[in-house]
């Protein structure tokens, strides 16, 4: 892992110190969910509520928009589907702002600008960043965009977008024990109650060092501890569905806030489509018996790995998403699952083998041609991406959707 820079490393210390703060108000011990609460959202001081560069080359991670415009261009196309000369955009989550201005500038060259687009950030330094970005478009799409510091209270007629969203929701962790569902989460070591008094687990850093050898602070490392009712019947909920039973020792995420935000973002649209990009899996194969270890994954400059304790407070922490949970919140909330599909079919679906073969310049076709490659080889996005449509009154078929329907997996 790359070393912490000084402003970095005093950073992190102090989310550390404000966790540590409610490890020991709470107990000794806090839930993952909390924890990752912490971590990312806390005002001020989260990952995602302080300033520091997060998506592209010089952050931690890169998404589909920050690959290529290909992608956000092929978005146009199922958005322009979806307006039908009229209604707005609302992109929840806008990254740098890459999307919303490739979007716009496509919608507009097709003559399908929506009549707004809003953007509702949770970070102030990413819309800081995106308002830089979208100041330099033409002032007849400029002024179409505008900042919500909540969902629109009156009901959108048109297309809401999350890329990447759900998987940076909290969740919990659970893990098989004897027959037992124990509930992980973090406490501090060498802080800990009599209850807790069992070997704390090893995590992706690798063992705890004996308290002695500790300096400073304690640190803040994976504890089990006895599940809510909430979570216990959850997990036995999902145990009772899944085809084959999960061996001891299995250790997953389940994220309870699925429903209610599927709820809460289904409740804003009066006509049109939810669209939802992001890495996961149907349920069946989410809770894979040989999947032991979950997917959680902490994203630090470019770097992958699975130690949350990490870097506290200056690195993503994220989990796959479960269509099948994000499904059927969406039929409780009166909304129909349109479509389910790999990013590389809705890509394809939308053109995107198109935009790159009409290019006569061979420098810039050999420039798309890798940047289309890395959006639909099963090995780079392609197949771990996922791109699911929920919509509300709406007839024809999504066009994203044509070459592939897997919502018979969920």
């Amino acid at each position: 892992m790359p070393p912490l820079a000084p402003e970095e490393e005093a950073h992190s210390g102090a989310v550390a110190a404000l966790i540590r703060e409610r490890i020991r108000a709470a107990g000794g011990w806090l839930s993952f969910e909390q924890f990752m609460e912490l971590a990312l959202y806390a005002p001020g001081l989260g990952y995602y509520s302080a300033g520091s560069v997060k998506i592209g080359p010089g952050g931690d991670f890169v998404t589909a928009p920050e690959v290529s415009d290909l992608f956000s261009r092929c978005v146009a196309r199922q958005c322009a589907q979806v307006l039908a000369g009229s209604g707005e955009i609302l992109e929840l989550g806008a990254g740098t702002g890459r999307m919303a201005a490739t979007l716009l500038e496509t919608l507009a060259a097709d003559g399908a600008l929506p009549e707004r687009y809003a953007i509702l950030e949770v970070s102030a330094d990413l819309a800081e960043r995106q308002r830089a970005r979208l100041a330099r478009l033409a002032p007849e799409l400029r002024r179409r965009v505008v900042w919500l510091d909540r969902l629109p209270g009156q009901p959108v007629r048109g297309v809401i977008l999350a890329n990447e969203v759900l998987d940076a929701l909290p969740c919990r962790r659970f893990l098989l024990s004897a027959g037992e569902v124990r509930e992980l989460g973090v406490a501090l070591h060498g802080e800990l109650r009599p209850q807790d008094a069992a070997k704390p687990r090893a995590s992706g850093s690798g063992a705890v060092p004996p308290v002695e050898s500790l300096p400073g602070a304690p640190l803040i490392i994976e504890r089990e501890a006895e599940p809510d009712e909430a979570l216990r019947g959850a997990v036995a909920a999902l145990l009772k569905v899944l085809p084959e039973p999960l061996p001891d020792g299995y250790c997953s995420e389940l994220c309870l806030r699925v429903s209610p935000w599927i709820g809460g973002v289904g409740a804003c649209l009066d006509r049109g489509a939810i669209l939802l990009f992001d890495y996961g899996l149907p349920r069946s194969h989410y809770y894979h018996p040989q999947r032991t270890s979950g997917t959680l994954r902490c994203h630090f400059k470019q770097r992958v790995h699975d130690d949350p304790t990490l870097n506290i407070g200056v690195q993503d922490i994220t989990a796959w998403v479960d269509f099948t949970r994000v499904a059927e919140a969406a039929l409780d909330g009166g909304l129909e699952v349109s479509g389910f599909a790999t990013q590389t079919a809705f890509l394809l679906a939308l053109g995107i083998e198109q935009d790159v073969a009409e290019l006569s310049n061979p420098l810039e076709h050999a420039r798309l041609a890798g940047e289309a490659r890395r959006l639909l080889l099963p090995g780079e996005m392609g197949e771990a991406f996922k791109v699911m449509a929920l919509t509300r009154g709406l007839e024809d078929r999504l066009q994203g959707f044509s070459l592939q329907d897997l919502r018979g997996s969920l």
